[in-house]
């Protein structure tokens, strides 16, 4: 017994260093943000669930459409174009969801979409058709780019500005976290499901996660009464100008850099699936960390980061040529595109508190209107050279670094204000703008 006691001494202490490390690794990649506030509190495990459903549902339908599309609808190029083309028209739409949210609370409606993005994936495998698929498509990206605009109109409402850096930085790491769980079941239940058992599963599984949500979560009251109209100031001209350049960029980055590895570099299906592995791991730790490092550099630090980077991402992919290379500049673009959350907590520094919601629509509507011009633009210039692609990027990138310049936080906003708190002088303000 005295020998067992000896031995355990140390074991024990080793093992409580351990555990105090790990503590303090976990602190520093998830700070824990604590709240005075119960409504704060349900709202943000309300998003993080729901985000969680979308991102998963999302990850098995990419990762099993094209080749559902392809084998058994038998869908060509063309065609192929004008699904994923139609898919970003919901995306344009966004400014309904002002409309919307007169008739529906704006938390029903987070998961009125979800539940809709659900039935699009749900019901994808019953119509192996191109008229099917278009529908079905369509249905689903409604109810994913609604969500999008809800999510983060909520978001930016009921988290205070001091915090909502962490916060959306929490979000988009447990995004990373579910878009791992969609690569993985797409991995291993393709292995003895068909296509349409996988959409079907995935499907109904978001269906009850958000049936759940209804049932755990209470709604919230709105903070500050939201306005129920399209709103379009001229004070918040540079986020409506930062919104449609990242909008832009991402388009470079969604429809060409994997058509770049593909088409020119010949990775396969099964490489491209371990880089959207290896940057929904990346998202889940370092999400997080970007998040802090908003909230301790400030905003205009991070999007300087972010828009100097991708110029250098964008030149590397004209230039590189071994495929660890062009992996890594990959890995990194979508590094940078994490550090987007910057742009909305500017938008909530300066913003009317009343404004959040209809100007989350409308950002997300400029947003998608590159989506509608950059793929053309980007594939006629292709033609020519693929490198004009790139060096467009860059161009863009340059843009938004030059127009980063002019990001100001109002000295009398405080950083700690509730994102709900405002007094009649500022709606005033805005009011008058």
């Amino acid at each position: 017994m005295h020998a067992i006691l000896t031995v355990s001494g140390p074991v024990e202490r080793t093992g409580t260093r351990m555990v105090r490390t790990i503590k303090r690794l976990k602190s520093f990649v998830f700070p824990r943000i604590v709240d005075t506030d119960r409504e704060m509190r349900v709202m943000r495990h309300f998003l993080i669930t729901l985000g969680v459903a979308c991102i998963m549902g999302f990850q098995v339908w990419r990762g099993v459409f094209n080749n559902f599309a392809v084998e058994v609808a038998g869908v060509g190029a063309y065609q192929m174009g004008l699904i994923q083309g139609l898919r970003e028209v919901p995306g344009f739409l966004a400014l309904l969801v002002i409309f919307l949210i007169m008739l529906v609370f704006e938390q029903r409606l987070a998961q009125i979409s979800v539940a809709a993005m659900s039935l699009g994936i749900a019901l994808t495998g019953f119509f192996p058709s191109f008229g099917g698929l278009l529908c079905t498509t369509l249905l689903m990206s409604f109810g994913f780019h609604y969500y999008e605009t809800v999510n983060q109109s909520l978001g930016l409402q009921h988290v205070p500005p001091d915090r909502a850096p962490l916060f959306l930085g929490q979000l988009r790491s447990w995004s990373g976290l579910a878009g791992l769980i969609g690569l993985a079941a797409v991995l291993g239940l393709s292995l003895f499901m068909s296509y349409r058992g996988l959409l079907l599963t995935a499907g109904s599984a978001m269906l009850l996660i958000v049936l759940w949500s209804a049932v755990r979560y209470p709604l919230v009251r709105e903070r500050v009464p939201q306005r129920r109209k399209m709103i379009l100031r001229r004070r918040y001209w540079l986020y409506y100008t930062l919104t449609f350049l990242s909008g832009a960029r991402r388009q470079i980055f969604v429809a060409f850099a994997v058509f770049l590895l593909v088409e020119r570099h010949g990775f396969s299906v099964r490489e491209v699936t371990g880089l959207f592995f290896v940057n929904s791991l990346v998202t889940m730790f370092l999400a997080p960390l970007i998040g802090r490092l908003v909230q301790t550099a400030g905003e205009r630090a991070v999007v300087r980061l972010e828009y100097g980077g991708l110029i250098l991402v964008f030149w590397g992919y004209t230039v590189a040529e071994q495929k660890w290379l062009l992996s890594s500049l990959y890995i990194l673009d979508h590094v940078f595109f994490n550090m987007a959350i910057a742009i909305r907590t500017y938008f909530q520094k300066i913003a009317d508190p009343a404004d959040v919601a209809p100007s989350m629509a409308m950002g997300f509507t400029i947003n998608h209107i590159a989506a509608v011009v950059i793929p053309v633009i980007g594939g006629l210039i292709w033609i020519v050279d693929f490198r004009l692609t790139f060096y467009f990027g860059m161009l863009l990138a340059a843009a938004s670094l030059v127009f980063a310049n002019f990001m100001r936080i109002p000295a009398e906003r405080s950083a700690a204000e509730p994102a709900g708190a405002t007094s009649s002088l500022q709606g005033s303000a805005g009011d008058r703008s």
